[in-house]
């Protein structure tokens, strides 16, 4: 077992105050018989400049005395520390970046942050290269900070690069961070995760009052959110601090145990991945180019019965998903539709395929395969090369079969098609795939998900997860900001429903833009993605 921390604390302008922070909370660590602290970022210096010649002149430099008080503490309690500031780079380049200190006191790894964060672009150059998966005696370590964990790629790639153990420092406001962007990294590559986030103002004490009231927010909407954990490779923290105030929070854990990525069912989820499907990923942008759906759309989860489906369909419901391999023949799926506009979506066993099958009172629209294999089904051994988008008169919509909800890279390539909807009908058989990972493909991608699955019990599970008007910052609400940053509304299906209903927002999916300057889709560096298109090693 080894014994990690995470440190969450506040830093501002004051570089030997928060120089003073870092070490008594690296020393509080040690106390705690941790072998490895990670530290939030930015702690050099609060994030929030002049100019970018003032991010240059405050930023670190190597063997700087605040570095090397560091690098001495870790040295001294024979621990690895994490930690988060901004370095002054040749050419006068200044870079966010996460350093790795061993317990000799040696700079045993860098990571610059890659992708930037609203006002971080005004002060700050994004990495150049992709983070480094270090090793070390305590197991294989990968380090990211806040925003490149709001997307999927650098830890995906991390992952793929054999990374047991992600190191996330982070500088948020963000309430979702803790609750959905922390934790599915760790699910969804069944690795460790340690974060370590600010608490206290994220902006100049005496500038907040009027940056707050500028922006429309509380004050309180302006500090970082704390919650720093510790999760595991099944997504579940082992160990929280709370949303205010300085804290260490310490578990004991099996590295090792990252090293197994099955699934209950046997399904290995990275060596199930194709990535000869991913080569889109790499050469498209991501800038979206399709005009945007309807404002508003009617969904509905629903069981396999006619009946229903016929009183939704009546009832003004444009798309209903039924659970995967629904026990309902096409035919009746179309009679059930007759004399409506409302399209359904179901999957059915075709010899030796799985296919998504979309329906209309017409009959059969079209078919989406599946791509990824899967031990569920044994006979699953016709798969499909990639995803259709069915141009519908509320927008485009693609359908995801079965396991390639697992994915993280399945609704990548929906969304640089310019999706509006996925439809999913889908078996889930772990708490996170709905919970966490379908909540963070539509947060992530700026996607309507609905899907349908039906439980070991056989009753009917699944959730809408409808884009937000409300999306960060940069947009104007419609209510108080709720310090969210990407985050979907989920209707859930509560125990014994046979229909759950729920409006998604087909238009919102144009607005990819998490901060000023910051594309959740297009801004994706190029070289992670040639990781993506690789197997796992």
């Amino acid at each position: 077992m080894t014994r990690v921390a995470a440190a969450q604390l506040a830093a501002g302008t004051d570089v030997a105050v928060n120089l003073d922070a870092c070490l008594r909370m690296i020393d509080e660590a040690a106390g705690a018989a941790a072998e490895l602290v990670v530290l939030p970022e930015f702690c050099n210096h609060l994030s929030w400049y002049a100019d970018r010649a003032h991010a240059h002149r405050m930023a670190c430099t190597a063997g700087d005395s605040f570095l090397t008080a560091i690098a001495q503490r870790a040295r001294r309690h024979r621990m690895y520390v994490k930690i988060g500031v901004t370095l002054a780079r040749a050419g006068g380049r200044t870079t966010g970046t996460g350093l790795l200190f061993g317990p000799d006191g040696d700079l045993l790894g860098e990571s610059d942050k890659q992708i930037l964060m609203g006002a971080e672009n005004d002060y700050l150059d994004a990495g150049r290269s992709e983070s480094p998966v270090i090793a070390t005696p305590l197991g294989r370590i990968g380090m990211y900070a806040c925003m490149e964990g709001v997307i999927n790629e650098v830890t995906r790639s991390l992952a793929l690069r054999g990374a047991q153990l992600l190191l996330n420092s982070l500088n948020s406001f963000a309430i979702d961070e803790a609750s959905l962007h922390i934790p599915v990294r760790a699910a969804e590559n069944k690795v460790w995760v340690v974060a370590a986030n600010k608490v206290g103002p994220l902006l100049p004490a005496e500038q907040l009052p009027a940056i707050a009231a500028r922006l429309g927010v509380p004050q309180d909407r302006l500090h970082g959110a704390g919650e720093s954990q510790i999760v595991g490779p099944d997504g579940i923290p082992v160990a929280m601090a709370p949303v205010t105030g300085e804290a260490i929070v310490v578990a004991d854990i099996e590295v090792a145990t990252a090293d197994d990525k099955h699934r209950r069912d046997g399904t290995d989820i990275l060596a199930a991945r194709r990535p000869e499907l991913y080569a889109p990923l790499s050469g498209a942008s991501g800038e979206r180019h399709a005009p945007a759906g309807a404002s508003t759309l009617s969904t509905a989860v629903s069981v396999a019965d006619t009946t229903v489906l016929a009183g939704l369909a009546a009832d003004g419901v444009d798309l209903i998903v039924l659970p995967e391999l629904a026990n309902l023949p096409i035919p009746e799926v179309v009679r059930a539709l007759h004399d409506t506009t409302a399209h359904a979506v179901l999957s059915v066993r075709d010899a030796d395929a799985h296919r998504g099958v979309l329906v209309n009172a017409d009959g059969v629209v079209g078919y989406q395969s599946q791509l990824h294999p899967t031990e569920r089904h044994s006979w699953l051994t016709d798969l499909g090369d990639d995803l259709t988008v069915f141009e519908l008169p509320w927008g485009r919509m693609i359908i995801v079969v079965g396991d390639d909800a697992l994915f993280p890279e399945t609704f990548r390539l929906a969304a640089i098609q310019d999706a509006d909807v996925v439809a999913v009908p889908c078996s889930p058989t772990e708490l996170w795939e709905l919970r966490l990972g379908l909540t963070e493909r539509a947060a992530e991608n700026r996607l309507n998900v609905v899907a349908a699955g039906t439980a070991e019990s056989g009753g009917l599970v699944g959730a809408i997860y409808a884009l937000s008007p409300d999306f960060t910052l940069w947009t104007a609400w419609s209510g108080p900001f709720t310090g969210v940053i990407s985050h979907p509304i989920v209707t859930g299906v509560p125990p014994g429903s046979t229909n759950v209903r729920g409006v998604v927002r087909p238009a919102e999916a144009v607005n990819r833009n998490v901060s000023k300057g910051t594309d959740l889709v297009a801004d994706r560096p190029s070289w992670r993605l040639d990781t993506m298109t690789k197997e796992a090693q």
